[in-house]
């Protein structure tokens, strides 16, 4: 075994015993992870695979564990789109946390499949941007373009959980940090796990 390529214990379905197998068996079992800050390469990873898992059977659903403390808005939109394109339902379970654009992948997910653990932390909150040393003319551009997505991420936590546009716009302004049942109550996600 190359140095480096992580391996886990499964156990298939009817088999007493676990085997140590390479994380992409866990692919073919079409359980995909988010374990990390959402950038532009393990936004490629989970898109690629999930276009080759829907094309190889699109009848089949997928899970997605989410465990991010958010990252870039475009991967993370980049995401949210595959998610809602691709002809298999997506799961979504947060455990740990799914913060920012974590939060925004999380309520992506199937309406009806979407899962947190008992102990899982959400959290919702506007885009940001870093303006500094920036010429006037492009800072202006930039807000305008932080502007257009802030409206975007909103629209799409309005449609995914049900919640008034004023209440979700609202709860965008600052850091809303919720428990999974709070996440829940929000439409954040449809089931809490229980332990």
């Amino acid at each position: 075994m190359p140095i480096g390529v992580p391996k886990v214990p499964f156990r298939s379905p009817g088999e007493e015993d676990a085997s140590w197998v390479d994380i992409n068996r866990l692919y073919r079992e079409r359980l995909l992870f988010l374990g990390q800050e959402v950038d532009s390469e393990i936004s490629n990873q989970l898109i690629g695979l999930m276009i080759y898992l829907s094309m190889e059977d699109d009848t089949q659903d997928l899970y997605l564990f989410i465990n991010s403390p958010g990252g870039w808005v475009i991967p993370g939109v980049a995401i949210y789109d595959t998610m809602q394109f691709v002809q298999p339902d997506i799961h979504t379970i947060c455990m740990g946390s799914a913060a920012s654009m974590g939060s925004f992948i999380l309520v992506g997910g199937e309406i009806t499949k979407r899962l947190a653990f008992p102990h899982a932390r959400v959290m919702i909150h506007q885009p940001a941007g870093s303006f500094s040393e920036v010429a006037t003319g492009e800072f202006i551009l930039e807000v305008g373009e932080l502007l257009k997505l802030r409206e975007t991420l909103t629209r799409v936590y309005v449609q995914r959980t049900g919640k008034p546009l004023w209440v979700v716009s609202e709860d965008m302004e600052r850091d809303v940090f919720m428990s999974a049942t709070e996440a829940q109550a929000y439409g954040i996600v449809d089931l809490v796990a229980v332990e």
